[in-house]
């Protein structure tokens, strides 16, 4: 089941991690992780899965893989 979208602006090789919302469905988010081998990716979809209470499989990245607009799709 399909319950939304997120879009996401990505700041990898930060100082520390963190999530803020901008608008609905809107976020702008702060990574430590270094851009490399997905690991700036999967430290995102952790960030907003735990801020979010969500699953963190419940979070599909469909759009941005290498760059740092990315849209993800929430599902059940």
């Amino acid at each position: 089941m399909d319950h939304g979208w997120i879009s996401v602006k990505v700041h990898p090789n930060a100082g520390k991690d963190v999530l803020v919302g901008v608008g609905p469905g809107r976020f702008e988010a702060w990574v430590k992780a270094k851009p490399m081998e997905g690991r700036a990716n999967e430290a995102l979809i952790g960030l907003l899965a735990k801020t979010l209470k969500i699953p963190f499989q419940a979070l599909r990245l469909v759009k941005g893989r290498n760059g740092r607009h990315k849209v993800f799709r929430i599902v059940e």
